[in-house]
């Protein structure tokens, strides 16, 4: 066992404790409605700032559906493995599948071909998994942008999104696209270049314990 020289918080229960009653002391997110304020507070815990908050984007009764799908047994789909790793499985409430095509055979060679990313040519590989699963995207814009094709154009639609893809090239093109053009599917993001898959996956985590601690 290394020395023990500094004086800082070991037990990681502890340490999630603490850092969720320093959360609730410094902002109040009860405003929000139903399961976003349980949401809110793991987004804020994901990126460290109260701010964040303050960026949540979302429609109307979105985690409630997003919550009854994954009790109806959807399969969850990611962008990015970042965020499936990010998910705590004994959190979802029907041992539902969580599914990525980011590494699926041929995506890299047909991403090249066509001068498009992995990301955008996984999405395409959901296909009718697509249809009321829940999706959650935390790194690429592009699959964002493709998801949001794919229903423009008659495709399945999933029973809820959570959009949180980070960048300074079209993040935040992507969720303003997202908020316009949802189709009804209801939403969560972030405005703006913040997310990540540490927030996607937070916010589902929020969604599947229900608002729990």
């Amino acid at each position: 066992m290394a020395p023990q020289i500094f004086d800082y918080v070991r037990n990681p229960d502890a340490i999630t404790r603490l850092s969720f009653k320093r959360i609730r002391s410094e902002v109040k997110l009860s405003y929000l409605p139903g399961l976003m304020s349980a949401v809110a507070e793991r987004v804020v815990h994901a990126v460290a700032s109260v701010e964040a908050a303050d960026y949540l984007r979302f429609s109307e009764g979105a985690p409630e559906a997003a919550r009854q799908a994954l009790l109806n047994g959807a399969p969850i789909l990611v962008d990015v493995e970042m965020v499936s790793r990010g998910i705590t499985r004994r959190f979802l409430p029907a041992n539902n599948d969580v599914i990525c095509c980011l590494s699926d055979a041929g995506v890299v060679e047909e991403a090249k071909a066509r001068g498009e990313t992995r990301s955008a040519v996984g999405v395409e590989r959901w296909g009718d998994r697509l249809n009321g699963g829940v999706v959650v995207i935390g790194n690429a814009p592009t699959a964002l942008f493709r998801l949001l094709e794919i229903m423009q154009d008659g495709g399945p639609k999933p029973a809820a999104i959570l959009g949180f893809p980070v960048g300074f090239v079209g993040a935040a093109e992507a969720k303003d696209a997202l908020g316009q053009y949802a189709d009804n599917v209801p939403f969560i993001t972030l405005a703006g270049r913040m997310g990540g898959s540490p927030v996607a996956a937070a916010a589902l985590n929020a969604i599947a314990l229900d608002g729990n601690p």
